[in-house]
């Protein structure tokens, strides 16, 4: 499976990154899922897939202009990815999704639907559209955190990803984020935040 290896491929950024993992058993093995992380650094999906690759195949709501990079587009289509029209009201990727849901699969939402850049951001309604439309999906929280020092070669980042379910009373999907950012405040990118 194309998954599978490509996150084999992807495991020594992990190495390099000392990631830590924590509430693995959070995560269950099957059935519909629902992965709502925090969304501060290109390397957040990256460095997700890697940590649930033994628990669970996720398929990322992931921007659509990400296929036209030559090489990628092919990639994410045989790992069986969802592209979605920021800001467009992407309906045919939301129905996707919730397919892939009723269906049992685990899939990964950003919140924010796109980078912090250091800012607290607004939920977006995606999420809440899904778990209108698969109310028996699970959902588990994904607090990343560190992955922005990637970019700051030659130091070696610290990544940390602390799963969890959403406390009692946190439903909406800006109650989520909330969560989620008062673990792990919005965190600047780039070699010099």
């Amino acid at each position: 499976m194309v998954y599978s290896a490509v996150c084999r491929i992807l495991l020594p950024l992990a190495w390099w990154g000392r990631m830590r993992v924590s509430g693995l058993d959070t995560v269950p093995v099957d059935g519909p899922l629902l992965v709502v992380p925090n969304h501060d650094s290109q390397m957040d999906p990256v460095v997700l897939g890697v940590a649930l690759r033994r628990r669970r195949m996720l398929r990322f709501l992931a921007r659509a202009n990400l296929w036209k990079i030559r090489g990628l587009g092919p990639v994410l289509r045989a790992m069986r990815q969802i592209p979605i029209e920021r800001g467009a009201g992407d309906r045919a990727a939301l129905d996707q999704a919730v397919q892939a849901l009723a269906d049992g699969e685990a899939v990964c939402v950003f919140p924010e639907g796109k980078l912090s850049r250091g800012e607290r951001l607004r939920a977006r309604s995606g999420l809440a559209r899904l778990r209108e439309a698969v109310p028996q999906s699970r959902v588990v929280l994904a607090a990343i955190s560190g992955t922005t020092d990637y970019v700051r070669f030659p130091r070696r980042p610290r990544a940390a990803i602390e799963l969890f379910a959403p406390p009692a009373g946190a439903d909406t999907p800006q109650e989520l984020l909330d969560v989620l950012r008062e673990r792990v405040p919005p965190a600047p990118a780039g070699r010099r935040p």
